[in-house]
């Protein structure tokens, strides 16, 4: 079939609908959301669909992966923390048995189900050590077990772009094989695993549209997360933009973000981080300089995998009726890596060519390449942020704010005035199964498989998205590493481990700049007993494990 030529293109009035998620991304890292980095067909989804300011996910990579796939808390999703087994059930490292994936509720439903990219929520795996692994078993199960009737990706949390160890590819009816063979280390010399994803994606499309049934298609990019590796062309088109240092860059987005519409005006940028250093006191403005643009150039390469996808569908008469919603996992991310310490035993391995590669943060090579293994480290990702406080691992503003963009032109109502709707309620990645659901017209499972499953924590944003007034009926739970929050309308109650409460209201602050605890004690009671009443119907533990 030439992809020119639509087929089907009227077979359902239910939509296709493309969940896009990509890791590690902060707040203000897309145009539409304040940044300098070109990313034209995230901003055409933006300008004709909706953008959410107060869209929030679980501060970390899997958390919440399973709070999106399932639309439960993580908790009870089984990854309280990460994918390590900690002993109990909320904390076991895998999607539990009495949840089910929003693959698995639109399969019942008549859906056909995809995924390309990164799944993480499958138990830990040795990266290096493929002959170790045991994708499928029971404290392992992968998404052609979890409802996808195809996938292609990566199991793990992270890895190297231009040689990733076990990509694999398979379906639910055949299984599944290793891309690499055994040896299961990514050979091909042009191979880039952005562009892989995305190709997958728009093959899948094309053959899921060969078919009567509408489809569901997770997208799960890993860029941005580091390494920071990136093509060379697109890191020459940003190196030399950021030598005016993450201070200018912080101020600029801050004040870009206030002329968009998205930030309140009277919203004062939070103060920079204490562990930042000045702009003018960081040594090496020009290796500081590149590290951003190798990050820049991780997500710009991103937004044209996401126009690949939007020009296929659109090649097959299926953009009009799809639903394309856009997140991130975290907020941008801090971590430094180390010359020595955990990444660099992890991720210590070869090059295609057999070249060693050199983890860490090392001033003395150039970041962006095959060989190397680096962070933008934290400063660059208070700018990612901005105006935020704190990065991923924390629920403060900056690690769990994202941007949501929602766009389905047969769903969505246009903005008569242009430069689509901007919409402040909060919602949250638990909230997505139910949205899914909702438009799909399939109901949420009480069973599956003879499992009983747990009820549905999200509420559908469907309403809102479509212009409709819509209010959250729940509060909205975290925890993650001991760091608490609980938001209800206005108000936000949080802590950073092991700190004490501070209470916000968001309306007037939502930088977190002024803690209002004190005068407001009663209101800060009820918070906290809401946090433990959950906390406990959720199976939380105190940090540490």
């Amino acid at each position: 079939m030439s992809s020119s030529t639509p087929h089907n293109a009227n077979k359902s009035q239910r939509p296709n609908i493309v969940l896009i998620l990509v890791d590690d991304m902060g707040f203000s890292d897309i145009g539409c959301f304040g940044s300098e980095i070109s990313t034209p067909h995230l901003n055409e989804l933006a300008r004709n669909g909706v953008r959410n300011t107060q869209h929030y996910n679980c501060a970390r990579c899997c958390p919440t992966r399973a709070s999106l796939l399932t639309g439960l808390y993580p908790h009870q999703a089984g990854v309280g923390h990460m994918v390590q087994n900690r002993g109990s059930r909320a904390y076991q490292g895998y999607l539990r048995d009495d949840c089910v994936t929003i693959a698995e509720a639109l399969r019942a439903g008549g859906y056909q189900t995809l995924m390309a990219g990164k799944w993480h929520v499958g138990g830990p795996y040795q990266s290096t050590a493929p002959e170790t692994w045991e994708p499928g078993s029971a404290e392992h199960p992968m998404p052609l077990n979890r409802g996808f009737d195809r996938f292609f990706g990566t199991l793990e949390g992270a890895g190297s772009f231009f040689h990733p160890y076990t990509v694999m590819e398979g379906t639910a009816a055949d299984g599944w094989r290793f891309w690499a063979g055994k040896q299961g280390q990514m050979q091909a010399q042009d191979f880039y695993y952005t562009d892989a994803i995305s190709a997958k994606a728009c093959d899948m499309i094309e053959d899921a549209n060969q078919n009567e049934a509408p489809f569901f298609l997770y997208l799960a990019y890993t860029a941005p997360h580091w390494p920071l590796h990136a093509r060379p062309e697109d890191i020459a088109r940003y190196e030399g933009r950021y030598r005016a240092g993450w201070d200018a860059l912080r101020t600029a987005r801050h004040e870009e973000l206030k002329g968009l519409g998205v930030l309140d005006k009277k919203w004062e940028i939070a103060a920079r981080d204490e562990n930042a250093a000045a702009w003018a006191d960081a040594p090496d403005h020009d290796w500081e300089d590149l590290r951003m643009a190798v990050y820049a150039a991780q997500i710009d390469r991103m937004d044209q995998g996401v126009g690949q996808v939007m020009q296929k569908l659109k090649e097959l008469g299926q953009f009009e009726n799809t639903l394309i919603l856009f997140m991130s996992d975290n907020g941008g991310c801090a971590e430094f890596l180390a010359e020595e310490g955990h990444a660099n035993e992890r991720y210590r391995y070869h090059t295609a060519d057999g070249e060693p590669i050199r983890v860490g943060n090392i001033r003395t090579l150039q970041p962006g390449g095959a060989d190397t293994f680096m962070s933008y480290d934290l400063p660059w990702a208070h700018a990612s942020n901005s105006p935020f406080r704190l990065y991923k691992h924390w629920v403060h503003e900056g690690g769990i704010a994202t941007p949501l963009i929602a766009h389905w032109p047969a769903g969505i109502p246009a903005n008569a005035a242009g430069g689509g709707r901007i919409v402040h309620e909060p919602t949250h990645v638990v909230d997505m199964m139910a949205t899914c659901l909702d438009v799909a017209g399939v109901g949420y499972p009480s069973e599956h498989k003879g499992n009983i499953i747990q009820p549905i924590e999200g509420e559908s944003v469907a309403p809102l998205l479509r212009g409709e007034r819509w209010t959250r009926e729940r509060p909205i739970f975290w925890e993650h590493e001991g760091n608490r929050a609980v938001r209800l309308a206005e108000w936000k109650l949080v802590s950073k481990f092991p700190g004490e409460w501070e209470l916000y209201h968001m309306d007037d602050d939502r930088t977190e700049r002024h803690n209002l605890l004190e005068r407001n004690q009663t209101k800060a009671a009820d918070f906290m007993r809401q946090y433990t009443v959950w906390a406990q119907r959720c199976e939380v533990r105190e940090w540490p494990l």
